[in-house]
């Protein structure tokens, strides 16, 4: 479509695209791994240190479903350089940030330029790439979403220890000038015109305020109590009027600031909506096996980090893989294949317990990071590569919107479920821990026998160890719980492949979408 052709330097274009991608996703999973030495450094209280993800986490939902917009206002060069110029910067603030307070503004302004760079990355290789190369550009795209999660932790581990936490913005700062500047002097959108009419300030208005408070529901929500807490009910009254109101209010205007009209292509649809449910079960999955290792087999966050760069580094490998076979092999059979796998991973998951070893533990990792290779690059080129142009700019925003909310969802419910299944499971084992029960008091005894020449009072001292037995079995519990709870409710999105519509091998993607 006029205005979307893009032409310059593929390879540099690329390049950009990749670098910029990689840091913004990198940001995401490296402050992870800071926040206890961000807490210690500025004496934050526990309960206020998770706004520094929150808020970055607010405005990046923010402004991801109306980036098609601004590229439509704005061409592609000048958003997409401006957006990483405006997260570099930002990244040096966070860097010298002061307090807690400072940390947490730059941060929001950080998240504002990240939630631009993803879509628009994935548009503008679209865009560049002639439809017989959309699968290789889908998969030069994963590859720099990707390399983030999987290098995040480890990176920000090793920074850490040899360095100070700032380090993890100021990182980004090299990377973000590099990949600015190609970006400005690479891409070129010669039939480019402004698009010029009226500005959805209503629509605007509805979608921050919509977002701001349903980001805060879903971070916040566990920790007050859900609608226990007077703020969270109000706050999600809000989100639910704004929300549905901004919907109503976009397909009525004329000039919309996100078009939801897309959602009228069948296959796109279904494939937004394998979307959502990837990054429910990626992100809620991730959390969980996270938690898990940490809590139940005692791993620092560097040995976390080693096991996910342990297991996913296959994907660097596989990603370039699956992009050659998009147009040889149906598509379908590619996505089905990887949510079967992704499946079986959260299944395994479900069936550790705090005697696994090292290969027990990296398995289910790399079982996922090779089922997320086969369906993360067919399904972004199923979703977007049968739209026009000047679809795909809304298109693109709305597809990595969902698959930011299925994680902010998956987080949300998988949190809250582990506590409540934690405490309800100790309970259970509680009751069979008594005088009348004989392995109960094998145990104790033998507990005594094993400590009562190294403690005062060998009777206090076994029994607060039972205890602790029931605590971390209750917890080994729970945490099975939710990952076979992932499993039943991932293993329904095979439904959804059904839906897509199905593509004759070494068929190419509609021209139409170049």
């Amino acid at each position: 479509m006029g205005g979307t052709q893009i032409t310059g330097s593929k390879l540099l274009i690329t390049i950009a695209v990749m670098l910029a991608a990689l840091m913004s996703v990198l940001d995401i999973s490296i402050v992870n791994v800071a926040l206890t030495d961000i807490r210690a450094s500025f004496g934050t209280p526990l309960d206020q240190i998770a706004w520094v993800s929150t808020g970055y986490a607010m405005a990046n939902v923010t402004v991801i479903p109306i980036s098609g917009w601004f590229q439509r206002r704005f061409g592609f060069r000048a958003y997409f350089a401006g957006s990483i110029l405006l997260f570099t910067i930002s990244s040096a603030l966070c860097g010298a940030a002061w307090n807690l307070p400072s940390l947490v503004v730059f941060r929001i302004i950080q998240g504002v330029g990240g939630g631009a760079i993803i879509p628009t990355a994935q548009n503008i290789l679209f865009s560049r790439y002639p439809p017989k190369e959309h699968g290789m550009a889908g998969a030069l795209f994963g590859l720099g979403a990707i390399t983030g999660p999987l290098l995040g932790p480890t990176i920000g581990g090793t920074l850490i220890d040899a360095f100070s936490w700032h380090w993890i913005f100021l990182i980004n700062v090299p990377l973000g000038l590099l990949a600015a500047a190609l970006a400005w002097t690479s891409i070129e959108q010669p039939e480019f015109k402004p698009d010029l009419s009226p500005i959805d300030s209503p629509g605007i208005a509805l979608l921050g305020v919509g977002m701001v408070s349903l980001q805060y529901v879903l971070e916040e929500g566990n920790r007050d109590g859900w609608l226990d807490s007077r703020l969270i009910a109000f706050l999600a009254v809000v989100a639910v009027v704004c929300l549905t109101t901004f919907i109503v209010h976009e397909l009525e205007t004329d000039h919309p600031v996100v078009d939801f009209r897309v959602f009228k292509d069948r296959t796109y649809a279904a494939a937004t909506a394998l979307n959502f449910l990837i990054g429910t079960a990626l992100f809620a999955g991730s959390f969980l096996y996270s938690l898990f290792c940490g809590t139940i087999l005692r791993y620092t966050a560097l040995d976390i980090g080693l096991v996910f760069l342990r297991g996913s580094w296959i994907q660097l490998i596989l990603m370039p893989l699956v992009g050659r076979l998009i147009g040889k092999v149906d598509m379908r059979g590619m996505i089905a294949l990887g949510l079967a796998g992704n499946t079986l991973s959260l299944w395994m998951n479900g069936h550790l317990t705090g005697a696994a070893g090292p290969w027990e533990v990296t398995m289910p990792i790399f079982v996922r990071a090779c089922s997320l290779s086969l369906c993360f690059v067919p399904l972004s080129v199923v979703a977007l590569s049968s739209l026009s142009g000047q679809q795909r700019g809304s298109a693109a925003g709305l597809f990595n919107l969902t698959r930011e909310l299925g994680g902010s969802i998956g987080l949300a419910w998988m949190s809250t479920m582990l506590s409540n299944n934690t405490k309800q499971f100790a309970n259970d084992l509680s009751r069979y821990v008594d005088v009348y029960s004989p392995i109960s008091m094998e145990q104790l005894i033998n507990l005594q026998r094993s400590t009562g020449a190294r403690t005062i009072d060998a009777q206090t001292t076994a029994l607060t160890m039972m205890q602790g037995r029931v605590s971390l079995q209750a917890l080994t519990r729970g945490f099975n719980e939710g990952f076979l709870v992932l499993t039943a409710f991932f293993a329904l999105s095979l439904l959804l492949v059904l839906i897509l519509k199905p593509a004759a091998p070494g068929a190419a993607p509609d021209p139409a979408a170049h």
